[in-house]
Formats: structure tokens, C-alpha cells, sequence
């Protein structure tokens, strides 16, 4: 009888003989309740408090506000960059982990008005504030020129006083320049035409100021141009020497020579050059010496990063400041006029080697870190563009 019971769903419990002494009876305080699965009886579960879940739930929220707290608080002391690329704010947040590569909190910076000189400095080995060049002309150099803004006396020379090329010429329609990443290789089409700034007019005007000291008769044209660099660049078993002709290219398209003018001395202080620091050589190629006033100040935050160029070796050309706003300098970087910090690159932050822009000579790459790739646009700086056979006698 008690199993066909069960067989049918009763409920024992409640439907027990009272008087049979072999049947248990159930302890009155735990009552029973219809299981909807099975139908049958089972013990009620004790209920847990409200009181203690609500406690528990305000012990997990503060444990969590600990944590955020504490991490804030560790980040927040840290010496930590802000990075941008192409003047643009960074797509990807940057890191806030601190690292010993971080921009150096103070720098000594250098003064525009008196910048040191770097003729002379010119050598066949990766020296910290020197070229390394290559070209077979050795490394002689021919005596500084007499110009206003040159102070022998001192040795520095004044950028905020020295003649730029008048004139504004527009390559809007003309420039072209691009940047594509695909696996491992970073493919840049240029055609050396700036794409976000005009030019100086050249051939120099006679009735141009900076006529008197320069007489540059070459005229700007296209250079169609395509290198394919690595995007992760590595360092070559040894540094290599810089040539004549471009080393990179910057993000407004135009080449980049190192810092040297056709007579091996320091192209920035001797070469007349145009607003946005720039002039064409022998071969109608624009370019720079070194980074425009314009690009270093796109960017004047204080401890940022800013990618400006690229140099043949795949390495990045970026501008830094430090927790004050100043730029690097030699004192800073190695004998390639680099450093490996964390920066914005392919789109993620890195810790890589990379050039840096300064004021002070040789201003972008002394030589190269990496393994620079074969291009057939090795032209010297050429008749013009440089204050040696075309310019009258200087002033003094």
C-alpha cells in the first residue's frame, strides 16, 4: 500500500497513519512543498535575509571602488606620455603604464636665437651630434660663410633673424602623397610636391632680400617616387652612413636630406630655404634639412609624441617634448639622433626605436639604426640652394 502511494504522487507526509508506530513522523517545523517538476514533496529551503544580500552586494561595489581607486592613483604618478600621429589625436588610447622610455621629465631646451652650429661636424663614423656621411667627397668642409645671422664668435647662428625665400607657391591639385600599410611592408607614394603647405618662389627672384645671399636657380618639379619600407623595422648589426640625396620623407610629402649643404657644412644655418624650410636642388627636388617650424609647432603639448616622417631604414621620424613643452636634444639621443620609447605605431602603442627632431644639429638622422633601402634619387644637393658658386659675396 505505501509503495502504490508513492507510485501515485501522495503525499506521505500528510497522509501518514498517526497511530502506526513504524511510520517517522516529519518534525512539524520544516514544512513541505509540491515540487512542480516531479510532483512530489520536498523541504522548503530556508530563505536567505535581504538584509545580508544587500551587504554583500555594498562589499563587492566598495572592493571595486579600492581597485579603480588604486590604479588611478598608481597611473597618475607615473611620468606618462600623450601620443598623437599626423597632428591628429592617436585612434587608440594610449598606454599608462610607466616605463623608463618615457619622455624625460625637463630638458635643458635650446634657444632659437642662438642655436649651436654643426659645421664641422661631419664624420665616416655614428658620432652623438655629428653626420655620418658617405659620399666620396670625404668629409672636408669649406669655411663658414659671413651671414648676419651666423656668430662665429659664439659659434651658434639665429634662426629667428636669418632671410627666408619671399613668395607663396600653391601645389594644391599638383602634390601628391600616401601611406598604406599591408603586412609587414608600409608602401609611400610621394611625388615630392608638399600636399599642406605652399612653397617659396624659386628660381630666388633679384628683387627677393635673400637674393643677396643666395642665388638658387633651380625650379621645383614632380618627383614620382614609391618606397616600400618595412613597417617593423629592425637595427642593422652596424649603424649606417647617410648620402646625398633623400633620407626620408616627412608627412607633407617632401624628401628629407640630412643636415649637410654641398660644402659639408650645416645646411640649416647656411642654406637659404623658404618659409616652410624648404628649397629645390640641382635635380628640381624640393626638400628639407630638417623638420619645418610649422610641424614642430602642430604639436606643442607638453610630454607628446608626434609622428612627422619616415626614414629609409622603416624607422619613424617623430617630435617629442618633454613634461614642459621644450623639445628633445642631443643629450637625449644616441649617435643616430635617436631613442626607443613607447610611441604610436602601425596603430597600437610600441616601444621602437625612432629618430627624433631638434633643434640642434644634425636635427632629424645622423645615420641609420636599420638598413636603409637602395633608391635611385642619390643626386647631390647641386648647384643652388646652398651659398657656393651662385651666391654673391656676402655682407659683412
Amino acid at each position: 500500500m505505501e509503495e502504490n502511494q508513492k507510485d501515485k504522487g501522495i503525499d506521505q507526509s500528510t497522509n501518514i497513519n498517526q497511530d502506526s508506530p513504524t511510520v517517522p513522523v516529519n518534525p512539524p517545523e520544516v514544512s513541505a512543498e509540491k515540487d512542480p517538476v516531479n510532483n512530489s514533496s520536498s523541504p522548503k529551503q530556508p530563505k536567505v535575509p535581504k538584509w545580508l544580500l544587500i551587504s554583500g552586494l555594498a562589499a563587492v561595489l566598495i572592493a571595486v571602488g579600492v581597485l579603480i581607486f588604486f590604479l588611478v592613483d598608481n597611473t597618475s604618478n607615473s611620468n606618462t606620455v600623450s601620443y598623437v600621429t599626423n597632428n591628429k589625436p592617436a585612434s587608440t588610447p594610449p598606454s599608462t603604464k610607466a616605463n623608463s622610455y618615457n619622455t624625460p621629465a625637463s630638458i635643458n631646451p635650446i634657444n632659437p636665437a642662438a642655436i649651436p652650429l654643426g659645421t664641422g661636424k661631419v664624420s665616416t663614423t655614428p658620432r652623438v651630434g655629428y653626420v655620418d656621411f658617405c659620399n666620396n667627397k670625404g668629409t672636408s668642409v669649406a669655411p663658414e660663410p659671413n651671414l648676419p645671422w651666423i656668430n662665429k664668435t659664439n659659434n651658434t647662428w639665429d634662426s629667428l633673424t636669418k632671410p627666408a625665400v619671399q613668395g607663396s607657391v600653391s601645389w594644391a591639385g599638383s602634390a601628391s602623397y600616401s601611406v598604406t600599410l599591408s603586412g609587414s611592408t608600409r608602401t609611400i607614394t610621394t611625388n615630392d610636391l608638399p600636399i599642406n603647405h605652399d612653397s617659396g618662389v624659386f628660381p630666388i627672384s633679384v628683387n627677393d632680400p635673400a637674393y643677396q645671399y643666395d642665388h638658387n636657380p633651380n625650379k621645383i618639379t614632380s618627383q614620382p617616387t614609391t618606397w616600400q619600407l618595412s613597417a617593423n623595422p629592425i637595427a642593422a648589426a652596424t649603424p649606417g652612413c647617410t648620402s646625398d640625396g633623400p633620407i626620408g620623407v616627412l608627412t607633407d610629402g617632401v624628401f628629407l636630406f640630412n643636415a649637410l649643404d654641398a660644402d659639408n657644412r650645416d645646411a640649416g644655418a647656411t642654406e637659404i630655404l623658404d618659409q616652410w624650410q624648404g628649397h629645390p636642388q640641382s635635380a628640381g627636388m624640393y626638400h628639407h634639412h630638417d623638420i619645418p617650424n610649422f610641424m614642430l609647432k602642430a604639436d606643442s603639448a607638453k610630454s607628446s609624441s608626434t609622428l612627422v616622417g619616415y626614414a629609409l631604414d622603416g624607422y619613424g621620424i617623430y617630435v617629442e617634448r618633454d613634461a614642459n613643452g621644450n623639445l628633445l636634444t642631443n643629450a637625449n639621443l644616441d649617435a643616430c639622433h635617436g631613442r626607443t620609447s613607447e610611441v604610436m605605431w602601425n596603430g597600437k602603442m610600441t616601444d621602437i626605436y625612432h629618430y627624433d627632431a631638434t633643434l640642434e644639429y644634425p636635427y632629424t638622422v645622423g645615420c641609420f639604426h636599420g638598413t636603409p633601402i637602395t633608391i635611385n634619387k642619390t643626386a647631390p644637393h647641386g648647384a643652388g640652394g646652398n651659398p657656393t658658386g651662385n651666391k654673391l659675396p656676402p655682407k659683412t
